[in-house]
């Protein structure tokens, strides 16, 4: 590596994300075999090796108080946010930040930087998650829950793991240009810009699970028969309530109505049955949608991408059966 080359220092700590390490590693190292030049550091508060969340052991290059960065990350972990982020890691953060010309994290990692006041008065991202809890720790700061990756400034925040890939690219991207940030992702076998939120990961019907048999009801009749009448009527009527009751039953319960909980139910249906290679129109009616278009404008308003384009780039089957 030449004297001149950027550093990238990572800074790591015991029950570390793996992939929130070697993922942007990766993206930094595949940029140098394109004509970049990274210097990829890993090191932890004490300058003591750490074991990741899986067990694997990462040996470090020092202490953070010992390195000098251009650029510095900070991974992730699930300790946060469940516990406070340790005084140490705090001032490491806030050390390699000083000395850096440009700071971010990934995904859980931006608990250490808002814990450092690094997050204060800026817009910022972590896993779909825990974006709210984020927010509610630190309310100076702007938290944008849907994003894959968020700038502001010299600030840079991104979603749940493999997010820390496109953040990757992108500061590539803003250090060599788009050409070679292309050659990197074609390499890594991975999209340039991602379309979509990251709440096109996440696991279907969010929030806490419904207490009350009538609710948890409602997903089953739903499955079994997407293009029934699913009206707030009709299905108050088949689990023997009042409408007023079974809305206000989803209201405490789940924080919605029955009528976006149906659609919630066809949305996530829609998408598996796009995995599995279905055409959207085959889809619009399996999954109990009344036209195609009204699919579309569901898919536009949680994801920002058409069902199209949603398959386009995140299909499975067809994947397989064409190896």
């Amino acid at each position: 590596m030449s004297p001149t080359a950027h550093r990238v220092v990572i800074l790591v700590f015991d029950g570390v994300t793996l992939l929130d390490v070697a993922g942007p590693a990766e993206v930094f190292a595949e940029a140098n075999r394109f004509g970049a030049d990274y210097q990829v550091v890993l090191v932890s508060p004490t300058g003591a090796d750490v074991t990741s969340s899986i067990g694997v052991r990462i040996a470090v290059a020092g202490a953070a108080s010992e390195s000098a960065p251009d650029t510095f990350l900070v991974a992730g972990a699930d300790l946060y946010p469940r516990n406070a982020v340790g005084r140490d890691l705090v001032e490491a953060a806030l050390t390699l930040a000083e000395r850096a010309d440009r700071t971010a994290s990934i995904c859980t990692g931006a608990f250490v930087l808002g814990a450092a006041g690094l997050l204060d008065g800026k817009r910022a991202t972590t896993h779909w998650k825990v974006t709210h809890e984020l927010a509610a720790r630190y309310r100076s700061s702007n938290v944008v829950p849907d994003a894959i990756y968020v700038q502001d400034g010299t600030t840079y925040t991104s979603a749940g793991v493999t997010a820390g890939i496109d953040l990757a690219l992108a500061l590539v991207e803003e250090d060599h240009g788009p050409d070679l940030t292309r050659e990197v992702a074609r390499s890594l076998v991975v999209y340039l810009q991602r379309s979509g939120g990251q709440s096109q990961f996440s696991a279907p019907l969010q929030g806490p699970p419904p207490r009350s048999p009538a609710v948890r009801r409602i997903a089953d009749l739903v499955t079994a028969d997407p293009a029934g009448d699913h009206s707030v009527g009709e299905l108050a009527k088949r689990l023997n309530l009042s409408s007023r009751h079974l809305t206000r039953l989803f209201r405490e319960e789940m924080s919605t109505t029955p009528a976006r909980y149906v659609e919630m139910i066809r949305f996530d249906m829609a998408k598996a049955l796009l995995d599995q290679g279905h055409t959207a129109t085959q889809v619009a009616s399996l999954a109990g949608f009344p036209s195609y278009e009204s699919m579309r404008r569901v898919f536009v308003k949680k994801m920002a991408i058409s069902p199209a384009a949603y398959q386009r780039r995140f299909r499975t089957a067809q994947r397989a059966d064409s190896a």
